[in-house]
């Protein structure tokens, strides 16, 4: 409720303003007083002064607005009492805006006339440097606005070390300049696309395949275009970036940073209730993301980025986000595009397919050999130059085409495997010579694996897997390379139906299943079939090491005596009862 209007003629002494003609706002935020004592009317009139002070029309802050320290008020309330003796002549209608010295010097804040600008290092004295007059016509409301800005409430329910530029994610992996080129651009193609029906965009790939690359170079393309609106790079076990209840008062904090007029929106409707983050996501979504970017022109598609959802500490709200995104963009039409990167888990997958009923591109990150083979050929190339001490006598190009060629084929076509090689080959404590010797085995490692970094990877997603005997059992049974189905791998060990999906529903990101003629399309990446005539593939070549390594897979070892035991038990069994048994046409070998 306005405190006072139609006061033609208010003149204001001691501010910094410009002449404004019409409705006017004035703003003192940060008081803690009550408004109504702030203004006093009749015979007597103060004004209260908090951290800002500014006058605004029609919404918008006036362009010599007053600032003061953000804990101005703290550390001066005493010094802002304005003496209650101050005549108002009612027939002029003229409230009367000053201040007492703060330091007691007996001179006004609008100094002693022997004073310059750079004398005054007291804040105050700076802030009441050169005070004007403004006349204002019109009708004025007084406006208060009372705790801590909405923006530092946001700034403390966010998880900054998430973005896309935090300093614990550095250095940030990116693409290589000639890798990734054309996924790159289907990725800014669908982000500049008008098509609001097409708002969320699924990226998913297994594990080590490369997308908090993709993801954090197509942060730099969409911040160099001035349209990066948030990021949140989660981190499995990270306080902050693995907690799933931060990602939206982060997206929010971002948000407003990057448009003025969302920052107003935005940390107003916290100031007004900062109960809002700890609501729930939905709400979260609604208030702080949704209502402000369709109240708010904002002339450009923003981009939200978010990378590694399977990381979020609970699939619940995995699924809670994803349930909450889905229902913001079946709305109206927003400024606004989700991009998403995860792994190819089953309860995300079935998420998209309940929450976005089609309303959603995805895309798939398939192997490529072709931009392996440049990216190593570049980084061989680098760590070459880069050693002259220690590769001063080792003939260019290096190494040989042979070896370049296994290293391809190890890959599968990801970079999971490649950059731990190049990682562990450009140690500047080593020669580099010596440390592709033992990559390609022809040196015993030491106290170091060369593979430590994949070996972790490995080992984090299989004990996911509760069901631990069983899923070791299926390994060896993969790892022997027998060749069978699923169907028949569950008759081999005496598993009932359906127990070799349900072993590795968690495994996604590591394996695939499909008819063999899958292996053969273009599309292979999307094909995921696990009835009872599908076999399994694994996603990596190197999975195959790991797994035939003590070192390196320690509890997963599947080449130990009792594995290779019970695999010889299983199949003995099998041949004897197919011999004594005179139905043997449930079972095809």
């Amino acid at each position: 409720m306005p405190l006072f209007t139609s006061a033609s003629g208010f003149q204001i002494n001691g501010g910094n303003f410009s002449d404004v003609a019409g409705d006017m706002n004035i703003h003192a935020v940060g008081l803690r007083r009550d408004p109504q004592s702030s203004l006093e009317f009749g015979h007597r009139s103060t004004v209260s002064v908090g951290r800002l002070v500014g006058a605004q029309r029609n919404g918008r802050q006036g362009r010599a607005t007053r600032m003061l320290p953000y804990d101005f008020t703290r550390r001066h309330s005493h010094e802002l009492e304005p003496p209650r003796s101050w005549p108002m002549d009612p027939t002029r209608r003229v409230v009367e805006y000053s201040m007492q010295d703060p330091n007691g010097t007996g001179r006004s804040p609008q100094g002693d006339g022997n004073r310059s600008n750079s004398d005054i290092a007291d804040p105050l004295f700076a802030a009441w440097d050169h005070p004007t007059n403004i006349s204002i016509g019109g009708n004025v409301n007084q406006i208060q606005q009372y705790g801590e800005p909405g923006l530092h409430i946001l700034h403390r329910a966010a998880a900054t070390d998430a973005f896309h530029d935090s300093a614990e994610r550095y250095p940030q992996p990116r693409c290589h300049p000639e890798t990734r080129t054309k996924m790159l651009e289907n990725l800014w193609r669908w982000s500049s696309n008008t098509d609001f029906s097409r708002a969320v965009l699924w990226l998913h790939g297994p594990a080590g395949a490369g997308k908090s690359v993709i993801a954090q170079s197509f942060c730099a393309k969409l911040e160099a275009q001035n349209r990066l609106a948030a990021s949140f790079f989660f981190k499995r076990g990270h306080p902050s970036r693995g907690d799933g209840n931060k990602l939206l008062t982060t997206v929010a904090y971002q948000l407003a940073l990057c448009q003025p007029e969302l920052k107003t929106a935005i940390s107003q409707i916290v100031e007004d209730d900062p109960s809002i983050i700890s609501r729930a996501l939905s709400v979260q979504l609604q208030k702080l993301i949704i209502e402000p970017c369709r109240q708010t022109f904002i002339g450009r598609i923003l981009v939200i980025v978010i990378d590694g959802l399977d990381e979020c500490n609970s699939k619940e709200i995995q699924r809670e986000i994803l349930r909450s995104i889905g229902t913001a963009v079946r709305e109206k039409p927003l400024p606004l595009r989700f991009f998403v990167a995860s792994r190819p888990e089953p309860h995300i997958s079935e998420s998209f397919l309940n929450a976005f009923r089609g309303i959603y591109s995805t895309m798939n990150i398939n192997q490529s050999y072709d931009d392996i083979r440049k990216y190593l050929l570049d980084e061989f190339a680098r760590i070459h130059r880069e050693h002259h001490e220690t590769m001063a006598t080792i003939p260019f190009p290096w190494p040989a085409p042979q070896v370049v060629d296994r290293l391809v084929q190890k890959s599968s076509g990801y970079f999971i495997y490649v950059s731990t090689v190049i990682k562990f080959v450009d140690d500047k404590d080593f020669r580099p010579t010596e440390r592709l010797k033992v990559i390609v085995g022809t040196r015993e490692p030491g106290d170091e694996s060369p593979f430590a970094a994949l070996d972790q990877l490995y080992t984090q997603i299989l004990s996911q897997i509760p069901a631990h005997q069983r899923l070791l059992r299926i390994l060896t049974v993969l790892t022997a390379k027998l060749g069978l189905s699923i169907g028949h791998i569950e008759q081999l060990l005496g598993l009932e139906p359906g127990d070799v999906r349900l072993t590795f529903r968690g495994l996604h990101s590591l394996v695939r299943a499909g008819k063999p003629a899958f292996m053969f399309m273009k599309d292979w990446g999307n094909c995921d079939d696990w009835s009872c005539g599908s076999q399994i593939y694994l996603h990596h070549a190197s999975f195959y090491d790991f797994l035939q390594d003590p070192r390196r897979a320690r509890i997963f070892y599947t080449n130990c005596d009792s594995c290779k035991t019970d695999l010889s038990r299983c199949i003995l069994q099998i041949f004897s009862y197919q011999s004594t048994s005179t139905k043997t046409d449930h079972l095809v070998w």
